[in-house]
């Protein structure tokens, strides 16, 4: 016979072992079957190692190009990218360690092995018993559960017709186990994953073109924002092209070169890079999980979900990229969080997802939460904005970069604010205070009575709420 548990968890990234921990403090009987490691994509394959290498990109870049600024002198400033990758694989290892301990901890049982979904069967008049094959090679287990919730993530898209090799054509997930840095690379896709790779790759000496389907780049986000990204990632060398369509049938590999096409209003443009990386999106894990053998629905990819995170089969939840919407981790966390606590029968506040915070690790940085500007206008608010530069902040100027802005919109009857967007070094940190504001319903004038530390970047926030109505006090 199987094992029996109140909650198993299929999938164990970030949405499923915050899951997993919360269920376990809730005090329900709780599995979670992961086919790979402990913290999925974001620790693996995204988040963190994508991050630990922007870092290291960072700091080559103002060593190499900026160090005499502060009045710091280099003779020779020499990238050891052997020793960049080993210190994002300690990093990733130890935090995979810290997560494999929080299941110690919360008595969790972890089933290495692929996972799927059984119809009605001996073990259970219910779909959803987990059928395990053990990585080991040990026999099948049998999961038997009162509740199951579905967090298997999602993977790197590609374009149809052409394939990613992980050797000269790279998926975000191949980029990262690079040995070493090619000359130059060509980058599918102009969001935030493509911006990422553009600004950290140039940053290590690579020379950087970004072709992207969308007449601008980070389309998802403020215009002005990503006007602003464009202009700064310009001048540090990387080359734009919008509005173009990557042909996968031109693509030709030349020895230690390829070539593609691109169609730009009707006229084919090649283009030559030594690698290239295909960063068009993200699709949903939905396969071989044995969603067949259930009344799950799955809906352009993803599966189906009430604002419960219940699908149609009400003893089987679903969570985080698998759904999508907002893919991001500290997304799959709350949604994981907010699905047990359904399950416990506790009472919670309904995400909002338009109070999220979204973020841009590049450099320049981004971040935003709420609105753009031209949302909050198409739903019919009359609007109003204030926006400060980091030039006019001190702190900035001390640190050595002041490019970029905050720009607050809030609603010119209600003075509610309705988002904030943010670019330049740090914003990232900066974000969770607009968060904040946006969950309490904050206008302006509340966010402006908050005294900021001087000397601080926060700074610019006070000044931006200032701005609103036009009473900014360093402008």
């Amino acid at each position: 016979m199987g094992r029996e548990y109140d909650v198993v968890i299929l999938g164990g990234g970030t949405g499923g072992y915050v899951a997993a921990i919360r269920a376990a403090q809730l005090g329900l009987k709780t599995a979670l079957v992961e086919k790979e490691l402990l913290g999925g994509t974001c620790l693996h394959k995204g988040c963190i190692p994508s991050k630990a290498l922007l870092k290291s990109a960072e700091v080559y870049d103002l060593a190499k190009n900026h160090a005499e600024n502060f009045g710091v002198n280099t003779s020779e400033v020499v990238l050891d990218f052997g020793r960049v990758q080993a210190r994002k694989e300690k990093i990733v290892s130890q935090l995979h360690q810290g997560v494999t301990s929080l299941m110690k901890k919360g008595k969790i049982d972890v089933f290495e092995g692929l996972g799927r979904m059984l119809g009605p069967s001996i073990f259970s008049p219910m779909p959803g018993t987990i059928s395990v094959e053990m990585t080991n090679g040990d026999e099948n287990e049998m999961l038997i559960l009162k509740q199951l919730i579905v967090a298997t993530g999602s993977r790197p898209k590609s374009l149809p017709g052409l394939t990613i090799d992980e050797v000269n054509v790279l998926s975000s997930d191949g980029a990262l186990s690079m040995k070493t840095l090619p000359k130059s690379m060509l980058i599918v896709g102009g969001g935030v994953i493509g911006i990422e790779w553009a600004s950290m790759l140039n940053d290590f000496g690579v020379d950087v073109t970004v072709v992207e389907y969308a007449e601008r780049i980070i389309p998802t986000e403020d215009e002005d924002i990503s006007k602003e990204m464009k202009k700064l990632l310009s001048k540090k060398g990387i080359t734009f092209v919008t509005g173009a369509k990557v042909l996968p049938e031109t693509f030709i590999q030349n020895g230690d070169s390829l070539t593609i096409s691109a169609d730009i209003d009707g006229e084919a443009k090649e283009f030559t890079a030594e690698k290239m990386l295909v960063s068009i999106g993200r699709q949903a894990n939905v396969e071989g999980i044995g969603i067949e053998n259930t009344e799950i629905e799955v809906v352009n990819g993803f599966i189906k979900t009430k604002p419960t995170y219940q699908t149609k089969e009400h003893h089987i939840y679903a969570i985080g990229d698998v759904i999508g919407g907002l893919q991001l981790a500290h997304v799959a966390s709350h949604e994981g969080i907010a699905a047990v606590e359904h399950i416990a029968g506790l009472k919670n506040e309904k995400i909002d997802y338009t109070k999220i915070s979204r973020c841009i690790y590049s450099s320049p940085e981004a971040s935003s939460v709420g609105l753009t500007e031209s949302q909050a206008k198409e739903q019919g608010h009359t609007v109003k904005i204030g926006k400060f530069p980091f030039m006019a902040i001190g702190k900035a100027l001390v640190n050595g970069n002041s490019d970029g802005f905050v720009k607050i919109i809030a609603d010119k009857d209600t003075n509610d604010i309705l988002g904030v967007h943010m670019i330049g070094s740090h914003v990232t940190d900066l974000i969770s205070e607009a968060g904040l504001a946006m969950v309490l319903d904050a206008t302006p004038w509340e966010v402006a009575s908050t005294i900021h530390p001087h000397p601080s970047l926060s700074e610019v926030i006070g000044e931006a709420a200032l701005a609103v109505d036009g009473i900014a006090i360093h402008m």
